[in-house]
């Protein structure tokens, strides 16, 4: 039996992912650290929603397609490098997520709504775009955010998680609150929102 569009495309990004040269551990095995991500962000999804459409599963699973083949480096430092950047990510992982979806049957309206969401286009209207980005909060919330708070200035990590906070949905707060963190981590994130 053929796999459906949706089997086909979540295939096909995972088969990309699994590229990433990166590796982290995962119960004692090496696994591709970007198909590792992936899987945390369609998990978060399963919290977030209850019942998402196949078009926010695909733009969730997308997000940070071979995020590794244009590292953070090759842009200037500071904030507008940074939004660059991840700007240019969100367009080449909308754009091959769409071509992937339209390889697998759907049609070119289809890819096109999933490459918006992965855009974050439509953000706090478009539920889907809302998705990707609270998916995205909650995986650096849950998994990054410890060893971030040390490589960065007081002042301007508590401007993060501030800025990071707006951004989420109330769904997505809620299941940011009940992360478990550590003190230090926990202190700042409560800092930022007392602020």
């Amino acid at each position: 039996m053929p796999l459906s569009p949706l089997d086909q495309t979540l295939a096909a990004l995972d088969a990309l992912h699994a590229e990433d040269p990166r590796r982290v551990e995962v119960d004692g095995e090496p696994v591709p650290q970007e198909l590792w991500h992936a899987g945390r962000m369609s998990a978060w999804l399963e919290r977030l929603h209850e019942h998402p459409d196949e078009l926010m599963r695909l733009a969730v699973r997308g997000q940070h397609l071979q995020r590794w083949q244009v590292p953070r480096t090759d842009y200037p430092e500071g904030r507008v490098g940074y939004l660059t950047w991840r700007r240019d990510q969100g367009q080449r992982a909308g754009e091959t997520t769409a071509r992937l979806m339209q390889e697998a049957g759907y049609t070119a309206e289809q890819a096109e709504r999933v490459a918006r969401m992965i855009r974050k286009q439509g953000l706090g209207r478009d539920p889907g775009a809302q998705a990707v980005e609270d998916c995205a909060c909650l995986v650096f919330l849950e998994n990054y955010f410890g060893d971030f708070s040390k490589q960065i200035d007081h002042d301007h990590l508590i401007r993060i998680v501030q800025m990071t906070w707006k951004k989420m949905s109330p769904r997505a707060h809620e299941l940011a609150l009940g992360l478990p963190m550590t003190a230090e981590a926990r202190g700042l994130v409560e800092e930022a929102l007392a602020g």
